[in-house]
């Protein structure tokens, strides 16, 4: 037999998930010529390098400003009525960067993928990943992926990692929030995060409710040219994704950023019948739900009805709504605590704290 030359290794067929597959050899790249490259294929993969490389955007100023996001995914389970786990991933990150006032550009995804997964399963993934991205105007230009033993992770988690270019003008952050501003919703809350417990057939809960998860980058740019075009009344403060520890949770980091007090009116808050008969079965408080389509936005109060027409005219924000107002400052009262109030609908306050521990657990 002539040993000069090796015997080549056979074409993998297998329809699952194999250890093999991360190990950077011969099934690695099958992979990545199966699944991942015919999913997101664009001219920066196709460098097929280590990283992507890329212009830098040109800014109005001459000065481009980048915004950097990262977040990883392990919702369970990962196929869930209105999403799955790759579109969720997605539309996080791309909210992430639309929420630090920037364009979404582009994405990295890292895949940690358990020996087993149906190979069906994760091509539904990234099939899912690709849709969102071009729907919210983003390409996946770099990734990585790892393959680890059945039960040392559950089925796939997913990294993205976003950059975005911030447009001259545009000054975001929650340390920016002032008495006096109002506070905005862009739609109902809760949905998200009752559709994944439901979603878990051990807990015996039915809904019909399917989760908000979406891109909000066009909704919010189109609210901060909107707001932009009046500028004399101010600019657009904060912008925050209510995610991992719902409205309560995000309030009270903008409470404590701006050492600012916040009430919210329970009346107006934008909770649908489904998320409070839940709510209430399960013993816990929409305030605390996480969601996936959702944005609040904090600005001076004269430019709140402009901020909810220029929403209300996209399908993520039809239902957007006035929820509260920041009435207190540091600037104005130095000894003042940071607190986030609720006033209920008769005419007391209760105090939204900070989440402590995790009655949710995977939902995001």
């Amino acid at each position: 037999m002539n040993t000069d030359c090796p015997l080549p290794l056979p074409i993998s067929t297998a329809e699952r998930v194999l250890l093999a597959h991360g190990g950077g050899g011969r099934l690695t790249h099958q992979l990545l010529e199966s699944v991942f490259y015919p999913a997101f294929k664009n001219p920066l993969l196709g460098q097929e390098h280590d990283g992507a490389v890329f212009p830098a955007p040109a800014a109005a100023d001459g000065v481009a400003r980048l915004a950097f996001s990262t977040d990883s995914f392990v919702v369970d389970p990962i196929f869930f009525p209105g999403g799955d786990i790759g579109a969720l991933a997605v539309n996080g990150t791309v909210n992430d960067l639309a929420c630090c006032g920037a364009k979404p550009l582009w994405l990295r995804a890292g895949f940690i993928l358990e020996e087993g997964l149906p190979l069906a399963d994760l091509k539904k993934i990234v099939a899912s990943m690709r849709r969102a991205a071009d729907a919210s105007g983003v390409a996946i230009v770099t990734g990585d992926t790892k393959v680890v033993e059945r039960g040392k992770c559950d089925r796939i988690f997913i990294n993205t990692s976003g950059v975005g270019a911030v447009p001259a003008g545009v000054n975001i952050g929650p340390a920016r929030a002032a008495d006096g501003d109002a506070i905005l919703c862009s739609g109902p809350i809760g949905a998200h995060g009752i559709t994944i417990l439901a979603a878990r057939k051990n807990l015996g809960l039915e809904t019909n409710l399917v989760s908000d998860t979406a891109a909000l980058n066009a909704m919010i740019a189109a609210l901060l040219a909107g707001v932009r075009a009046h500028a004399s009344a101010g600019d657009v403060h904060v912008l925050r994704d209510p995610t991992r520890g719902g409205v309560a949770g995000v309030l009270n980091e903008i409470a404590q950023a701006a050492r600012v007090q916040i009430e919210i009116d329970e009346d107006a808050l934008p909770v649908p019948e489904a998320v409070t008969a839940a709510s209430e079965l399960l013993g816990i408080d929409p305030l605390y739900i996480a969601n996936e389509g959702v944005v609040l936005v904090v600005l001076p109060a004269a430019l709140a009805e402009k901020a909810l027409a220029v929403m209300r005219a996209f399908p993520e924000g039809k239902h957007a709504v006035r929820i509260g107002s920041v009435t207190a400052g540091a600037a104005t009262q130095p000894r003042m605590q940071p607190v986030v109030r609720v006033k209920t609908p008769y005419g007391g306050h209760r105090i939204v704290n900070m989440l402590n521990g995790e009655p949710l657990p995977r939902i995001c």
